[in-house]
């Protein structure tokens, strides 16, 4: 009797087709894992930068100056230095307040001139033809940089809301100027949206004027 060895065409066309579905399978799972960790990065690191930004704009305004206006002193032009000020705006229908203080500075551990306050200011920028707004952060020395202007930068991107309120003793309200006012906030809630709708708040506490 002949011995039958060896694999027919049928045996090897079945195999070869099991294993491209296995190939397949293997490449798409492959290339899910892959994507599946570099959006998880992408996460970590806009959560990374949102705690980041909440954390120093909670610092900072933890640390605002202000001198209250005092009839017949002359105290005008320190009051015009030393403000707190908050306008309620709105970009593409979502909030994009303007949000701009007198802090006291952190001491600096280089040899380079400097007072011990700064203005800052945080802005909502848009892109061009895109619903798609950034946070910008200015600085500048409040008496050694009134010549310079400030270069603002980008600290968040992809946000769909920045909402700055101020605690008046009674109610949250949307603007503030000490120079209306005469006087700082009791608190300061930061409200921020990111792309697809989580919100997340800090409040500070300014200085009390002086």
């Amino acid at each position: 009797m002949p011995s039958n060895k060896g694999f027919t065409l049928i045996e090897l066309l079945i195999a070869l087709a099991l294993l491209v579905i296995l190939a397949g399978a293997l490449y798409g799972t492959y290339f899910s894992v892959v994507g599946a960790r570099e959006k998880g990065g992408v996460r970590m690191e806009e959560r990374r930068e949102l705690s980041t930004t909440l954390g120093r704009l909670h610092d900072e305004l933890s640390s605002a100056f202000f001198t209250k206006l005092v009839t017949g002193t002359g105290t005008t032009t320190s009051t015009q230095r030393y403000h707190f000020v908050v306008e309620d705006r709105d970009s593409f229908g979502k909030p994009a307040s303007l949000l701009q203080f007198t802090a006291v500075t952190p001491p600096r551990i280089d040899p380079s001139p400097a007072s011990d306050l700064m203005v800052v200011r945080y802005s909502v920028q848009e892109k061009e033809g895109d619903q798609v707004l950034t946070l910008v952060r200015e600085a500048r020395d409040l008496y050694l940089d009134t010549s310079v202007a400030s270069v603002p930068y980008p600290v968040m991107d992809r946000l769909e809301g920045f909402l700055v309120e101020c605690w008046d003793g009674a109610k949250w309200v949307k603007t503030w100027d000490t120079a209306l006012n005469n006087q700082m906030p009791q608190k300061v809630r930061i409200t921020i949206t990111v792309k697809g709708g989580e919100t997340f708040s800090t409040v500070a506490t300014p200085r009390k004027g002086i």
